[in-house]
This record gives structure tokens, C-alpha cells and sequence, in this order.
């Protein structure tokens, strides 16, 4: 990457004290002229709790600025960056850069990469924007909006060369990356059939417009979507970073089908290795919400078949996560965090199996030497920070991230026509169905157009 004297934006130069032009040797990689200098668009619920902790944790990063459309979280966003490097320095810091604009914080050619935190609806709009100005891109999932952007934004990101990293990060943890190694060795004889496990939403009540809280553009959150009246539950909390109210509704975003989708169907497609293609039919069914804001899908049932004849099912009768079974057995994989109920009432959860096989002796064998080994990350904004200084592909590409996003918005269509659908993966197009060929596009409403 490349080189600076001085950054007068970092943890730097005056607020720590160090003079304006530092030398590498002095601080070896982690000296302002060699760390990757992050702007955060986006700082809301996902990014303080997750996204800037994770970068936070690595010296050769700096996140120097911070971005977002509601000016209060651009305040609370500069807070939690200067109180956290005063704290790890132990000296009074005030160096964070505040932004209303993303433009604004991509033309600082001081930034070498963003991280955005989003709602799902900016997401492709937002990358596209940050690599044609020659920022490497980390970028929460889903990928897009529709199939249509998706493509365009693997297209574009692919062809700038600048280095992205969709927050899939399943992929960094040991358990997926154990189960899909194991599964690609076949240690569950052929992969028949995978079922993946994910909750719905529930609906909720029909709300009043609001006056639009001073200092948030609503306009431009709102983007490419529809002009629709502000309230609060459509957008999210004005006090407190509790869970947003876009992510109900089907104007920003599909529901679970992608917001957990985009994990497990992409852990699934790694273990399928389908991760570049998709499905070839895909039907189901779902609830959706008759009245009231909230809209996105509740209970549901979809299917889908790939070209080897390999099927998944998708539902929130399954178990959170995803059980390959093959010829010689099965894996199920989840994550650490999740929990289950005791059988006994008034018992507290317990933390649930990340991962279990049919046979135990399945999760000791030893992958050999000359067998298949899957891409390996320890953790996934060190692995996308990693790859912005050697410029090595990270853990998961644009492509990939186009792909497992398709592959959840292909279940959301089939839930939506609730007919069986014939899809092409190479042409990206359903065969001999106009009407649900419109769905993979929405109309974009200006000036919010990706182009």
C-alpha cells in the first residue's frame, strides 16, 4: 500500500506527540507511514458493536473518520473513536474527522479504506462508490438490495482492483471452516442434501408520521428507495443503539432471508462448493404481515436444487445454522454464541453445540496433506486489513458475496411468487418468467442511482 510522511487526520502526529514525518524503523509495521488509515460510513448499531471493536483491536489500522446521515450518531461516532485511542495511548486524543457527506470522507486521500455499516439498502451503491475512489472496501452484509445491483457491484469491484471484503465472517470462525473442510473431504460421503435454520420476523403495528429529527437527512437515507413519510420504527431509535426498524421492512431489505441468509447460506454454498454459481430451481413458501409498518417475512419454507442434484432446504423449523447430510453421514455447524433452552421450565439456556456429526469419530479425522484445504483466516477485519496491505484476495471476494446474497434473494422471490422458478446462474436470469424476472431490479429513484 502506499506510503505517508505525515496524516495529520491519525491517532497521530500532534495528539500523541510524535513529530510530522516518522520513519518505518522507528515503529516497525505499525508506523503511521505504513498503517491503513479507515474511514467508518456508517456508525450505528452494527458498527459500534461490532465493526470498529474488530479494528479497534489491530495497530496497523487507524480509523480516522467517521461518516453517517443522522448528525447526532456522527458525534457519538467520533466520541467512541477519540475515547478508545485515549484510552489505549493514555493521553488525551481528539483527531477524529466527522462527516455528513460519504463523498466527502472519499475524497480525503488520506483514507485508504471504509468500512460500511449500513442499512442493507446503501450497501452496493456505497462499495461502488468507495472503489471508484480507490478505497478498499469493507462491507457488511447483505451484498445488495437486488440481483441486479449485486451483479453490478461485483462487476465494478472486480474490475478496480481495490480489495473488499464482504462481513461474512463465518468464514473467519474455526467450527464453519472445520465443518466445510471436512465436508468438501468428504468425510460425509457426498453431499446430498443441507438444511439451513433461520428465524423469521414478526410484524408489528401501523405508525404515525413523525417530523424528521433535526439534523438527519432523511432524503438521503431513504436513497434509491421510495419517498415514504418518516417515523422513528421505520428508521431507527433516536436514543440507544437497540435493534433498527429497516431491517422489517422490504423497502431496505429482504428480512432474516438475508440478514441471517447471507451467513449460513454462504457457510453452505463454502461446503457445497457452489460458492460461484447458485441454484437451478428454488420454490417455497412464507407469512407475510397483512397490516402494520413491518413487512418483511415471518414463518417460512423455501427449497432449493443445484445442477449436481444437491438440494437445500431454508426455515425457522430448523435449528439455527446449517446440517450438511451425505452418503456416509452428517455435520451441523453454528455458532458459539447461540443458545438453547433447557427442558426443564424456569432453567436458564445453555450455549448450544457449534459443532456436531453423526458420528463423532468424523470431527478427529485428520485432513492429510494432499487433500483439499480451505481458504484459513483467524479473524475477519484482520484478515481484510491483512489483504489491504499485501494486496492478497481476503476470505471472501465481491463475486462470493454477490453470489450467497443472490442465493438468499432467489428464496426471497420464490417466497414472494410461490411457484417453482427455473434459474439460469450463469445468465442470472429465470427461465421463462418474465414477472419474476422483474424482481430482480427495483426502480431507482434519483439522485440515489447506481451507475
Amino acid at each position: 500500500m502506499k506510503r505517508r510522511t505525515f496524516l495529520k487526520t491519525s491517532a497521530g502526529a500532534f495528539a500523541l506527540g510524535f513529530p510530522s514525518i516518522v520513519p518505518s524503523s522507528v515503529f516497525g509495521s505499525s508506523a503511521p507511514s505504513n498503517r491503513v488509515n479507515v474511514g467508518a460510513i456508517g456508525v450505528g448499531r452494527i458498527s459500534r458493536g461490532h465493526d470498529l471493536p474488530a479494528v479497534f483491536k489491530y495497530e496497523q489500522a487507524r480509523v480516522v473518520a467517521v461518516c453517517d446521515l443522522d448528525a447526532s450518531r456522527v458525534e457519538l461516532g467520533k466520541q467512541l473513536v477519540n475515547n478508545t485511542y485515549a484510552k489505549q495511548s493514555g493521553k488525551p486524543y481528539d483527531g477524529t474527522i466527522g462527516y455528513s457527506n460519504h463523498r466527502e470522507l472519499l475524497a480525503n486521500k488520506d483514507i485508504d479504506a471504509v468500512v460500511i455499516s449500513t442499512p442493507d439498502h446503501q450497501h452496493a451503491i456505497l462499495a461502488v462508490d468507495a472503489v471508484r475512489a480507490k478505497k478498499d472496501v469493507y462491507l457488511q452484509k447483505p451484498a445488495s438490495l437486488t440481483i441486479v445491483e449485486g451483479r453490478k457491484m461485483s462487476d465494478v469491484i472486480m474490475a478496480s482492483g481495490q480489495v473488499f471484503q464482504i462481513g461474512s465472517q463465518q468464514r473467519s470462525w474455526k467450527q464453519f471452516h472445520r465443518c466445510c473442510e471436512l465436508v468438501r473431504n468428504g468425510r460425509i460421503g457426498d453431499v446430498t442434501h443441507v438444511e439451513v435454520g433461520l428465524p423469521g420476523d414478526p410484524s408489528g403495528n401501523a405508525e404515525p408520521p413523525m417530523p424528521v429529527p433535526a439534523g438527519f437527512n432523511y432524503d438521503a437515507w431513504l436513497g434509491s428507495t421510495p419517498d415514504v413519510y418518516y417515523t422513528e420504527k421505520r428508521v431507527h431509535p433516536q436514543k440507544g443503539f437497540d435493534r433498527p426498524g429497516w431491517l422489517r421492512c422490504e423497502q431496505f431489505g429482504a428480512g432474516m432471508i438475508t440478514g441471517w441468509g447471507a451467513h449460513h447460506i454462504d457457510t453452505a454454498h463454502w461446503g457445497m462448493n457452489t460458492e460461484l454459481t447458485g441454484p437451478v430451481e428454488i420454490w417455497g413458501t412464507a407469512e407475510f404481515p397483512t397490516s402494520g409498518l413491518w413487512n418483511v417475512h415471518g414463518k417460512f419454507k423455501t427449497e432449493a436444487r443445484y445442477a449436481s442434484g444437491m438440494t437445500m432446504s431454508v426455515s425457522g423449523d430448523y435449528p439455527n445454522g446449517i446440517k450438511f447430510i451425505g452418503t456416509k453421514g452428517w455435520i451441523f455447524v453454528t455458532r458459539d454464541e447461540l443458545t438453547s433452552p433447557m427442558s426443564v421450565p424456569g432453567k436458564p439456556e445453555l450455549p448450544v453445540q457449534p459443532l456436531i456429526a453423526s458420528d463423532p469419530k468424523i470431527l478427529d479425522s485428520v485432513i492429510g496433506p494432499n487433500e483439499l484445504h480451505l481458504y484459513q483466516s483467524a479473524e475477519h477485519h484482520a484478515n481484510w486489513l491483512d489483504s489491504v496491505r499485501s494486496r492478497k484476495p481476503p476470505a471472501t471476494t465481491a463475486e462470493i458475496a454477490h453470489r450467497s446474497c443472490s442465493a438468499c434473494l432467489l428464496h426471497h422471490i420464490a417466497m414472494k411468487t410461490k411457484r417453482k422458478l427455473q434459474w439460469d446462474p450463469a445468465k442470472e436470469r429465470f427461465k421463462n418468467d418474465d414477472a419474476a424476472n422483474a424482481m430482480l431490479s427495483r426502480p431507482q429513484r434519483k439522485p440515489y442511482v447506481l451507475s
